[in-house]
């Protein structure tokens, strides 16, 4: 297995075939073109996107079925093209595509997500982007309840990164 430092993890160890290649990099990341995905059992369903690139960079994810089960996707044929998947209709999530939200975690506030321009990972290819929806029926700032104390949701864990 190939290693990466990263400033919150220290050194982890990945699979070549676990990353995801950003071909045109993400909007104010265009040099940052490949991340590691990291899973920690204990901040399920969390999940951390490491940048390959730069040991600091780290987003904060969720898949969208947890921050709303009924989100209906909307990517443009041209990121389709680019996802290399069917440009005549929309992939199926879970088996064609892994659909991700980018958090915002706002000190004293809730949290956010961004539903208006989600991360779309080709499953087959682990190529991925970030789409960004050409309507306005999803917020870029979506609110994320906080979790009852009893639980560890994501607004209510401290973030490594």
């Amino acid at each position: 297995m190939a290693q990466i430092e990263t400033e919150y993890f220290g050194n982890i160890s990945y699979r070549e075939d676990s990353v995801f290649d950003f071909p045109a990099g993400l909007p104010a990341f265009v040099n940052e073109k490949r991340f590691v995905p990291i899973e920690s059992p204990q901040h399920s369903p969390l999940l951390f996107l490491q940048s390959m690139a730069r040991p600091s960079l780290c987003f904060l994810a969720l898949p969208i079925q947890v921050v709303d089960r009924d989100y209906r996707l909307a990517v443009s044929r041209e990121d389709l093209i680019a996802l290399e998947l069917a440009p005549d209709r929309q992939p199926e999530l879970a088996s064609e595509v892994a659909v991700l939200v980018l958090l915002s975690i706002h000190d004293g506030l809730l949290s956010t997500a961004n539903l208006m321009a989600p991360i779309v990972v080709n499953l087959k290819t682990r190529r991925a982007l970030q789409a960004i929806r050409q309507d306005s029926v999803y917020s870029h700032q979506h609110p994320i309840p906080r979790a009852p104390s009893s639980q560890a949701g994501p607004a209510r864990m401290e973030q490594p990164c």
